[in-house]
């Protein structure tokens, strides 16, 4: 019985971060930092060929869950967030706060060096950065699919996938940015249409086989950098999920469509925070 309590909070764990991903700014590394799994994460994606059981179970049941939430819920987000942007995020806001405590007792008991401090200003300078190239979306267009376009999206997918990882840099956010956010989530929010499967897994196949392999390979030096510099690299963490906040409260600030919207929003934060501080209890 514990043993399948255990499995279904991997579950739902799994299902929170498959939504992060889909929501631009809302980092999915960060919620999994937050909700006390990062690590365990990175571990089992960095040896999944030396330890292959221990790795896929916790792999698996994430993966069920992030699916289940892209398959059921990318469509409401989709409108959720064209129509009620302001209270959905305030809720990944909550979530983020929530686990906050749960993070920082990664750095206790160590004194404060200019050399942290660094590594803080950097990714939280690097994240803010980010926010301000940010300008109206130019989207690509994915109808015609050839050989480049896949090369190119197997491209697209691995850089998405290394931001997914990295906690505070939201790998929807990047794919924004670039173009591509808009035609992968229509192209996944349209995979149950018979009459475009083919077309769609034409995009989905190459871009999923980049995000795993952008995966492995973040993972790797995530795991390094943690065993070699770790109080570095939370401080580092530290920075790009504080300046992720930020962001995402400039993101939606001045797009609450009333003040039933605001106090809506107000709830969700709070939930959120309980939420997130019960997932990384």
């Amino acid at each position: 019985m514990q043993k399948q309590l255990e499995n279904l909070l991997l579950i739902l764990k799994g299902f929170i971060l498959g939504i992060a991903n889909i929501i631009p700014g809302v980092s999915g590394g960060t919620l999994a930092m937050t909700m006390g799994i990062y690590e365990d994460i990175i571990k089992s994606i960095s040896s999944i060929l030396k330890t292959p059981k221990k790795s896929f179970k916790l792999l698996l049941h994430l993966g069920i869950g992030g699916l289940l939430s892209i398959l059921i819920l990318s469509k409401l987000l989709n409108y959720t967030l064209t129509n009620y942007a302001f209270a959905t995020t305030l809720f990944f806001i909550g979530l983020i706060v929530g686990g906050f405590p749960l993070l920082l007792k990664k750095a206790k008991g160590h004194k404060v060096r200019v050399g942290y401090l660094l590594s803080f200003l950097s990714t939280t300078s690097l994240v803010i950065i980010l926010r301000l190239l940010q300008t109206s979306e130019n989207t690509v267009s994915l109808n015609n699919v050839s050989l480049f376009t896949m090369i190119i999206l197997l491209l697209v997918g691995m850089l998405a996938a290394s931001t997914m990882v990295i906690p505070g840099v939201s790998g929807s956010f990047v794919l924004m940015l670039i173009g591509f956010y808009k035609p992968i989530l229509n192209t996944i929010s349209n995979i149950t249409k018979i009459n475009l499967l083919g077309h769609n897994l034409l995009i989905l196949v190459p871009f999923g086989i980049g995000v795993l392999l952008g995966i492995v390979l973040t993972a790797k030096l995530i795991e390094y950098l943690l065993k070699k510099y770790e109080i570095y690299t939370y401080y580092g963490i530290y920075g790009f999920i504080l300046a992720s906040i930020l962001v995402l409260i400039l993101n939606v600030y001045n797009k609450a469509t009333g003040m039933p919207e605001v106090v809506v929003g107000i709830l969700l934060v709070l939930l959120g925070t309980f939420i997130g501080y019960k997932l990384g209890d």
